[in-house]
């Protein structure tokens, strides 16, 4: 299976890394793209080694095939968001497409996942549900985020789910 990761700005962008070895040791082709902000938190040569591909970034890069990327990037089977950040399901909820994660998923006619990770406040923020809602109402799977301690020293609902568990609810052997 083709498999889109994209990975936002979030502490548990490290999770991500697992996601990567769990999809490709189950055969699937891994294309990662994250946003810039991930790359604070996990950097790309981390992402390409384990997937064994090029890893995308910048939307307007120069382009490698004569598809503009973000068309490229959209023709998978499943594309998934883990981390998703309340503000990458905001602009997902709206259509925005001002980086390559969101012009790729806005793109995509294959079946989306988001995994969510964010403080507790902003999870449960009515904003933040209210665009939950919507993209569940649109069909995209959200894989709930689970109650624990929090990069923050909070606890509470926030913490993107064990990775295995991810890629167990997508139902993919692991």
């Amino acid at each position: 299976m083709k498999i889109l990761l994209g990975v936002t700005g979030s502490i548990a962008a490290y999770k991500a890394v697992e996601l990567v070895r769990l999809f490709v040791k189950n055969g699937d082709t891994i294309q990662v793209v994250m946003t810039p902000a991930a790359c604070e938190f996990v950097k790309p040569l981390t992402f390409q080694t384990l997937s064994r591909n090029p890893v995308y970034v910048e939307q307007f890069a120069p382009i490698v095939s004569w598809k503009p990327e973000h068309i490229a990037l959209s023709e998978c089977d499943l594309a998934l968001v883990a981390p998703a950040t309340a503000n990458t399901i905001a602009k997902m909820r709206y259509g925005l497409a001002d980086n390559l994660l969101t012009a790729t998923l806005l793109a995509t006619r294959a079946p989306i996942a988001i995994a969510p990770a964010m403080n507790t406040g902003m999870w449960e923020s009515p904003v933040t549900q209210e665009n939950i809602a919507a993209l569940k109402a649109r069909g995209v799977t959200v894989i709930e985020p689970v109650d624990g301690e929090l990069a923050c020293g909070v606890k509470g609902q926030g913490r993107m789910m064990d990775p295995q568990k991810i890629v167990q609810s997508l139902g993919f052997d692991v």
